[in-house]
């Protein structure tokens, strides 16, 4: 059995899509590979059910483009596509490529069109492109797996001490909480909890820099972030994270995650408003 993905945007939504393809691949006991932008293969790298990622320019392919993707789904005896870029010349691609079911909010290529429901925890929501294929999502129950050396490293590489890591993400870009509440913060974390260790989190996109990321945020007990990876990466992992610039009703109900702040005005958020989300007000 070999299933395919289509998943088109950024970091985010490939890692939103990781409970959903480790579902497909443990239920049907399927082969997964995935199709996604080239500058989220290396994410790919961290799941360990697909055993390929193919790098596909969904905005912007050429027709050699798809002459090439065509010939890449073609060469395998694919059975299931979960179509999550639907197009006029993704329908094309399809319905010429050998693929008895396709599932897909529309088009005229689709064999088993959805319905997905609006809002919602986007790794949830998913769901409604597993059960035409009687596969179940219980994405608040996936973990993704880190490598045991990976996390002995990560785990030498913090501030010694006995006390709890808290790991901080910013995300830099413009609308982030100011860089100045950033680096006062651990101080006044401190002083409520002296023997906090704050770590700065490690950036980079390769395969190797984003396994060492997954480690080095399993090894932290809290993660408090505005980075769109820190805090996907946080989820998968069932840390404890509180997610500036994240809605309630875009994270897991689960104990120990909230969301502050809307997106793109972090700027009002007072480090009385942090303190008191991290259980320090």
């Amino acid at each position: 059995m070999r299933a395919l993905f289509l998943i088109p945007g950024g970091s985010s939504q490939q890692l939103q899509s990781f409970a959903a393809v480790a579902a497909v691949a443990e239920q049907l006991k399927a082969e997964v590979q995935v199709v996604c932008p080239v500058a989220a293969v290396p994410l790919w790298s961290l799941h360990p059910a697909v055993s390929r990622a193919l790098p596909f320019a969904y905005d912007q392919a050429t027709l050699a483009d798809w002459a090439n993707l065509l010939g890449t789904v073609r060469e395998p005896d694919f059975q299931v596509c979960l179509n999550l870029a639907p197009s006029r010349q993704m329908d094309l691609m399809l319905s010429m490529s050998h693929i008895p079911t396709r599932v897909a909010t529309g088009g005229f290529s689709t064999t088993e069109r959805i319905s997905p429901g609006a809002g919602g925890w986007p790794n949830q929501a998913l769901e409604a492109f597993l059960r035409p294929i009687g596969v179940e999502l219980d994405a608040n129950a996936f973990r993704l797996p880190v490598a045991p050396s990976d996390l002995e490293a990560a785990a030498a590489a913090l501030p010694a001490g006995d006390g709890p890591a808290l790991l901080l993400a910013p995300s830099g870009s413009a609308g982030d909480w100011p860089s100045s509440q950033w680096q006062a913060l651990p101080a006044a974390i401190q002083a409520k909890l002296p023997n906090l260790r704050a770590v700065p989190a490690l950036r980079g996109e390769g395969a190797k820099p984003l396994r060492q990321r997954a480690a080095q945020i399993a090894s932290a007990d809290v993660v408090l972030a505005s980075d769109s990876v820190a805090i996907e990466l946080a989820l998968l992992l069932g840390l404890p994270l509180v997610a500036l610039g994240r809605e309630a009703s875009s994270l897991p109900n689960r104990g120990g995650v909230q969301g502050l702040g809307a997106s793109g005005s972090l700027e009002q958020l007072s480090a009385a408003d942090v303190l008191a989300a991290l259980g320090l007000g």
